[in-house]
């Protein structure tokens, strides 16, 4: 990763400076990550017993909402 660090007169770290293309490859794995907590946390619910299934072109609604949402706020 080719960055460049703004620090304070401490020389700590404080701000940095990416290229386009490795801030857009941060922001994918960014949203990868989250899918990958979703899951998780729905597959401990669901181990527990607290399983909240709900049928899949439900869940393809709200996660097509969601993402809109998110474009709309400029997130995504």
């Amino acid at each position: 990763m080719d960055a460049r660090y703004f620090t304070d007169e401490t020389g700590k770290r404080i701000g940095v400076i990416l290229d386009i293309e490795e801030y857009e490859r941060l922001r994918e794995i960014e949203d990868e990550m989250e899918d990958v907590r979703r899951y998780d946390e729905a597959m401990a619910r669901r181990e527990r017993g607290e399983d909240d299934a709900i049928p899949w072109e439900q869940a393809k609604r709200e996660i097509e909402q969601e993402r809109e949402e998110l474009r709309r706020r400029g997130e995504l």
